[in-house]
């Protein structure tokens, strides 16, 4: 079986893209939760649209992003122009807008924090995620009030993937604030008729 080519990457059509998304992102509403992600300086690539595809999925009410350039929306699979975005040049602009909207703030860190899963949240939460490779943008010592959390890991692996950490914590959010779940049929499966 012959290999498949892989699709050459077209800069000038993702920022085309990404443009269009943006501006349907103006018509997105909140999600079902009373959370929200706040991507801090992360490199726009490949997991800024995957968390956006997380946010989507769980219901987030808004992803704020600090200093993020364009991206391409594909990977978040529609989630982009779902779950309203809320753009900043600074932290501190992000996290004056937080505040106001009476949100608790959290800062994910590795072995720095209250473990995940012991953690109560309360129903207005923001979780913070840093860069990739250099973290948070500001010093959380500037911001006493911001909680850190951290998720227990057991391997030899030091950190997650930001957006495998992302979707770990909307999840715990979720898991204690609950909901019902939507009810979805799969594609190629046929609904079933109930017999009366």
């Amino acid at each position: 079986m012959p290999l498949r080519k892989s699709k050459k990457f077209d800069r000038n059509q993702a920022l085309r893209r990404y443009e269009k998304n943006r501006r349907r992102n103006l018509l997105a509403e909140p999600g079902e939760h009373n959370f929200a992600i706040v991507l801090d300086h992360l490199k726009a690539g490949f997991n800024v649209p995957k968390i956006f595809r997380s946010a989507g999925a769980f219901g987030a009410a808004e992803v704020h992003l600090v200093n993020i350039g364009p991206f391409d929306p594909a990977p978040a699979k529609g989630a982009f122009k779902t779950v309203p975005a809320r753009f900043h040049e600074t932290f501190e602009t992000c996290y004056q807008a937080l505040i106001s909207d009476g949100y608790t703030l959290y800062t994910l860190e590795a072995d720095k924090g209250e473990m995940l899963h012991q953690v109560a949240f309360p129903e207005e939460c923001a979780f913070i995620f840093g860069h990739e490779e250099r973290g948070l943008s500001f010093d959380p010592e500037d911001y006493p009030e911001i909680r850190k959390l951290t998720i227990p890991q057991y391997g030899q692996i030091e950190s997650l993937n930001v957006s495998v950490a992302a979707s770990i914590v909307m999840y715990e959010y979720i898991r204690q604030h609950g909901g019902e779940p939507r009810k979805s049929v799969p594609k190629n499966e046929p609904r079933r008729v109930m017999d009366r």
